[in-house]
């Protein structure tokens, strides 16, 4: 060993230090040179400025070439969901973002539909990843399940339409729902205190489940749980988004210019625009995790209840079907089986169809040799 190695690891070994203080910091290199993936879905009324919000949110252009329809196409429109991916990289912190519009949303007079499309495409979402997930290579599963929903709200009407309702109750056991009440310069401060109110007894009066934010240990710094206490009575979030850029009594900001002076994005005063923004970085976590833990797995046990396969474990049960070998996974008709023991049963299915591959190739290998 060369003395300047001798010397990095005495440096290391002082009394009482093992050295596995380092771990966190392994755990911040390996997250970092991954990078992190986050699923962001926007739904709300036309002219809402959702597209606005999102582009002053993440301080790019998701929607370069998008065209707006006229009055006679969004009469013909339907709710389509457009999925739009960037790669956003801040202080070599990587974050891959894919926001997924509603075009059509709400604009019809019978709007039954829009419900049935955003479902089919969250649980479309869920399906693929519990597919990827049953499956032989689990390491490069690309996550695209919906972790968080801006839902936004009108300010022009008196609390909640009946859509927002039937909307929030469809989606609250699928997706973290946060409530978004748009174009917030249109109101004064009292009435938009008013109307948080009334969206939020609604809320409670519906038993709709919107996201909410964890509570802080104890251990945390008085200024972050000052600042979690903020978002919390920030709910339901008043914001209005703008990318143009003005002058200010001599400094550059983003905002909207009126006859009367200027609404300022970023300033608390005018508009929760920034503390939503806060809420959605400093969580973006913790939103991951309720989709992984509460609302995947909701799904995930669902599906094993039915006792419909994964499609992998059904193509499993075909190709051990045909070599005459019985699959336990099908044919277990009782009904005393856990959930653990089909997974289990489509772990051995996988192997069995492994071991036959293999066996087949070193055969081949064989006549050829």
């Amino acid at each position: 060993m060369s003395s300047e190695s001798a010397k990095n690891f005495s440096s290391i070994e002082t009394p009482g230090y093992v050295g596995f203080a380092n771990l966190p910091n392994q755990v911040h290199r390996k997250s970092v040179k991954k990078g992190f993936e986050f699923t962001l879905m926007v739904v709300g009324e036309s002219g809402l400025g959702k597209s606005t919000l999102v582009n002053a949110l993440f301080l790019t252009d998701l929607y370069p070439e998008r065209v707006v329809p006229d009055a006679i196409e969004k009469m013909k429109q339907t709710v389509k969901l457009e999925p739009s991916t960037v790669e956003i990289e801040e202080r070599g912190v990587k974050l891959r973002l894919t926001v997924v519009d509603t075009p059509g949303y709400g604009d019809a007079i019978d709007n039954t539909d829009s419900f049935s499309e955003i479902i089919r495409y969250i649980d479309e979402q869920f399906e693929r990843f519990l597919t990827d997930e049953s499956g032989l290579n689990r390491k490069n599963i690309m996550d695209n399940r919906i972790h968080c929903c801006f839902y936004f709200i009108s300010p022009f009407g008196h609390g909640l339409k009946p859509l927002d309702i039937e909307f929030m109750k469809q989606l609250h056991n699928k997706v973290n729902i946060v409530p978004v009440i748009a174009k917030a310069d249109v109101l004064t401060k009292k009435e938009m205190q008013r109307l948080k109110k009334k969206i939020l007894d609604e809320i409670a009066e519906n038993n709709i489940k919107i996201y909410s934010l964890p509570e802080c240990d104890s251990d945390e710094d008085e200024e972050y749980k000052e600042q979690v206490r903020q978002l919390k009575q920030a709910v339901p979030f008043a914001v209005c988004g703008a990318n143009t850029q003005l002058e200010v009594r001599g400094r550059k900001v983003r905002g909207r210019l009126y006859p009367w002076g200027v609404v300022e994005v970023e300033n608390p005063e005018h508009c929760d625009f920034v503390k939503l923004r806060a809420m959605l970085v400093t969580h973006m976590q913790d939103l991951q995790e309720i989709t992984q833990q509460v609302h995947y797995e909701n799904y995930r046990s669902e599906r094993l209840a039915k006792g419909v396969p994964p499609p992998a474990a059904a193509a499993a049960a075909v190709a051990a079907a045909q070599h005459g070998k019985r699959n336990t996974l099908v044919d277990d008709k009782s009904t005393g089986v856990t959930e653990k023991d089909r997974i289990l049963q489509e772990k051995e299915a996988e192997l069995r169809r492994m071991k036959e591959v293999i066996a087949q190739m070193q055969s081949q290998i064989q006549q050829t040799q």
